[in-house]
């Protein structure tokens, strides 16, 4: 089995424990509501929300990914650092094992934060990945993201 490691940092507009608290712990009621051309739901399908929580995300007809289900691998809310694997998807299911995301969410000066985020590929025997279609995919689809969330909180100052 082979392992591609990615590095990413994400700038976004919003201070890092209120990034934190949407993105770890309010994802579920969050996600579908500012991005629901994209999310359909996000649920806990099993455990409490700590570690060993696994999660449902379901996305909207016509994307690539229908499907995605996340195992919460820990989630540290005083230093602002979670992480979690995805465990189970519709794409890459012949390719990957399983994908961990570690991240760790730190101020910068303007009051905004920085999400470094480690992303860790287990790939399945001598299954081929395109290392520069994730970092270019899913780096862009991550930044989407949070760009989602820095635009709510910027709309919805008092959320």
């Amino acid at each position: 089995m082979g392992v591609i490691t990615l590095e990413n940092e994400f700038a976004v507009a919003v201070a890092p424990a209120k990034l934190f608290k949407a993105y770890c712990l309010e994802i579920d009621t969050l996600l579908p509501k500012i991005l629901p051309e994209h999310i359909k739901s996000s649920e806990i399908i099993e455990g409490n929300g700590g570690p060993g929580t696994i999660r449902k995300i379901t996305f909207a007809e016509g994307k690539d990914l229908s499907y995605a289900k996340q195992k919460i691998e820990a989630i540290d809310e005083e230093n602002l650092t979670y992480s979690f694997s995805l465990i189970e998807a519709n794409v890459w299911k012949d390719a990957v094992e399983k994908v961990t995301y570690e991240h760790k969410f730190v101020p910068t000066p303007e009051g905004g934060s920085i999400c470094k985020r480690t992303s860790t590929y287990y790939i399945k025997g001598d299954a081929e990945i395109n290392k520069d279609q994730i970092k270019d995919v899913y780096g862009k689809k991550t930044a989407g993201l949070f760009k989602a969330v820095e635009a709510y909180f910027l709309a919805n100052p008092d959320a």
